[in-house]
C-alpha cells in the first residue's frame, strides 16, 4: 500500500524517516516526498558490476561547482546526491520517480529501490538527453520518493546491510 502525504508527515515528525529537507510543506506531496539536489558530479571512469560484487567498481565522480543559482548541464550522464537523509524503518520500502518537469525537458532520472533498513544520503543518475542541455536550479526538487508499507516488518538480519548503508553521511 502506498503511504499518503499526511501519513508521511507523521512518520517524518515521529521517527525521522527523512532528515535534512529544506521545506516540509513544499516537499511533501499527496503520495510521496520530493528529494532535492545537493551536488552534481561528472563521472570520471567506467563502472563495473558482477554477480557477487567482489569485482564491482563504482566510478569516481568529480563535483561540478555551482557558478550561481543555476547550473547548465550539457547532454550526458551525471551523478546527483540528494540533500535529504533517509532512515527506512523495517516496515517500509520506497521507489523514486522523476518529477514530470524533468521528463518534459528531455531529462531522465534513474534510481533504485530504497530497502527497509537503509540509512543514508542517496544518489541517482541524471541523464540529460535534450541536445540543448538542461538548467538545474540550486536545491531543485527532481525526484518524488513514493513509500510502500510492507505486509510485515523485515527482521533486522534481513534488512538492508549492503555497501551503501550509511552512504554520504
Amino acid at each position: 500500500m502506498i503511504i499518503t502525504g499526511r501519513q508521511l508527515a507523521r512518520l517524518i515528525e515521529l521517527n525521522e524517516l527523512v532528515r535534512g529537507f529544506i521545506d516540509l510543506k513544499t516537499q511533501l506531496q499527496p503520495h510521496g516526498f520530493d528529494l532535492t539536489v545537493r551536488e552534481v558530479q561528472r563521472l570520471e571512469e567506467s563502472g563495473r558490476v558482477d554477480f557477487d560484487n567482489r569485482q564491482r567498481r563504482v566510478p569516481r565522480g568529480t563535483p561540478i561547482p555551482w557558478p550561481g543559482e543555476w547550473l547548465h548541464l550539457g547532454p550526458g550522464a551525471y551523478r546527483v546526491l540528494f540533500n535529504e537523509v533517509l532512515n527506512m524503518p523495517p516496515d517500509l520500502a520506497a521507489m523514486g520517480r522523476p518529477r514530470s518537469s524533468l521528463v518534459r525537458s528531455g531529462v531522465a532520472l534513474h534510481t533504485s529501490v530504497w530497502d527497509a533498513g537503509y540509512r543514508g544520503r542517496s544518489e541517482a543518475l541524471l541523464s540529460v538527453l535534450n541536445p540543448a542541455g538542461f538548467d538545474l536550479g540550486r536545491n531543485a526538487r527532481i525526484l518524488q520518493l513514493v513509500f510502500f508499507r510492507l505486509d510485515q516488518q523485515v527482521l533486522m538480519e534481513d534488512a538492508y546491510s549492503g555497501q551503501y548503508q550509511q552512504e554520504n553521511l
